[in-house]
């Protein structure tokens, strides 16, 4: 009886400590990244399936067409900040730039005037008023424009006046032409959420599709400082710098948890993707098959950043704030599509501008058919209290895009910039366009380009996170 009551007792104990790890190893997965996306009317499974079906395999082929895989960049500016000469100390931190050859010729913006100014321009380069077509078009009893001095005014017979007393002269100067633009980019300027310097003289193209955002192993200090600075400097209210799970969002309005976790959301893809390209083997041993490096998903290191027990418990708050940004930009596309399906897309190579425009037009109709888009409506809402409001939240972003700068690692710096003017335009987009209005609405080429390729590193992210969480089941 005693011997029996012995192995009972160490039968049980064994169960029991087979049930405890069973549960501590349940607890310890992805199986809590399920159920509402706060502050949305939508699942994560169903984001997943969305995504995973039909938004991330149609970004896939878009983004290699020669329109979203040239991006300008300015990667010379001095960090505004602090004085920082950290550099990534792996060569595959280096930018291949591109080649003025490279790049297609309407993305360089060779092409003739008339398509850029249309009615606007005459035959010299100066501006006239009321000509319906551009010079080149121009038809009898048509108005257009001849120069004469310093002014431009109307040909006598074609203009059916001749250049009396009477005549208004309604042209402008070249110096007043060069103010008007001067004006007009200023105040372009005032609506963005980021710092855009596509026209820097230190700008340069880059070809993405030969830069991929993959592992290039920054980190330490000076990534800390950059995170740091984003989570803390960048905030509504001041706060302590431990990590991002010092933040209290029950002590935050609306206003302030969207900030939040759009960074935080920004901060969990990053982070997902250099664990799915992740350098495997030696870098300072690179072999004759793999000159490169051998990249791939790294599962240690996706747990590392993301597992409840390694995270204090944040991990599953971080993925789901990705899930949150994801539906904000997604949202913001759905917006500017009226913008979007009007975009001609030019590269200078017919056939494939037309392929981008039924691809992006495709994506677009899909996008339109998402039953619950994040409302972007019931933000800033009040009185003037909540008008500061959106503009310290623009402010702060724009702080963000600057804190790009301070990056110590040149390709981590790209994507960076990329992925954060990308968020910066859907804000503007949100927050711009008022009814649906998109008449006097304008996205640059490379507001487009970063909108769509930052999107395309969010669904990347969602894909790539189902990937690792079947090989943690396996």
């Amino acid at each position: 009886m005693f011997v029996f009551s012995l192995l009972s007792v160490i039968l049980l104990c064994a169960l029991n400590q087979s049930c405890g790890q069973f549960q501590r190893k349940n607890e310890d997965c992805f199986c809590g990244l399920k159920g509402n996306i706060e502050d949305c009317e939508c699942e994560v499974d169903t984001l997943d399936d969305f995504n995973n079906v039909k938004i991330y395999p149609r970004l896939r082929s878009l983004l290699v067409k020669d329109y979203f895989r040239y991006f300008k960049v300015n990667l010379k500016k001095k960090c505004p900040f602090w004085e920082d000469d950290s550099k990534c100390s792996m060569r595959y931190c280096s930018v291949q730039s591109c080649q003025k050859d490279d790049v297609p010729i309407g993305i360089k913006g060779e092409v003739k005037k008339e398509e850029f100014f249309g009615p606007f321009l005459s035959e010299s380069g100066s501006m006239c008023r009321n000509v319906k077509k551009p010079i080149s078009s121009c038809v009898p009893n048509q108005c257009q424009c001849q120069n004469v001095g310093h002014t431009t005014v109307p040909k006598e017979n074609e203009c059916g006046r001749s250049n009396n007393l009477d005549y208004l002269n309604t042209t402008l100067s070249a110096k007043i032409v060069k103010d008007m633009e001067l004006w007009t980019a200023h105040d372009y300027a005032q609506e963005n959420f980021c710092i855009i310097d596509e026209n820097d003289d230190e700008s340069e193209y880059v070809d993405l599709l030969l830069n991929p955002e993959r592992y290039t192993g920054y980190k330490g200090k000076s990534a800390e400082r950059v995170w740091k600075s984003i989570y803390t400097e960048n905030c509504f209210q001041a706060r302590s710098w431990e990590k991002p799970s010092i933040f209290k969002l029950d002590n935050m309005c609306l206003e302030e948890r969207v900030f939040y976790r759009t960074i935080s959301g920004l901060h969990a893809s990053i982070n997902i993707h250099l664990c799915a390209n992740y350098l495997l083997s030696d870098p300072n041993k690179p072999s004759l098959i793999q000159p490169t490096g051998e990249w791939g998903m790294n599962l240690e290191e996706f747990e590392r950043r993301f597992l409840p027990s390694s995270t204090n418990g944040q991990g599953l708050n971080w993925l789901r704030n990705l899930y949150f940004l994801y539906l904000v930009e997604l949202r913001a596309i759905e917006k500017a599509a009226p913008l979007l399906e009007r975009e001609a897309f030019y590269t200078g190579n017919e056939k494939e501008d037309w392929d981008t425009k039924m691809a992006v037009n495709d994506l677009l109709k899909v996008i339109k058919q998402f039953p619950s888009h994040f409302d972007e409506s019931v933000m800033f809402m009040g009185g003037t209290d909540k008008k500061n409001l959106k503009r310290e939240f623009r402010d702060h972003f724009r702080n963000v895009s600057r804190i790009m700068d301070c990056v110590g690692c040149d390709k981590c710096k790209l994507w960076g910039k990329l992925q954060t003017q990308g968020l910066g335009t859907a804000l503007k987009i949100l927050f711009s366009i008022e009814n649906g209005k998109v008449e006097n609405f304008k996205l640059q080429r490379n507001e487009i380009v970063s909108l769509l390729n930052a999107f395309g590193r969010l669904s990347n992210s969602i894909y790539k996170l189902d990937d690792f969480r079947e090989m943690q089941k396996k």
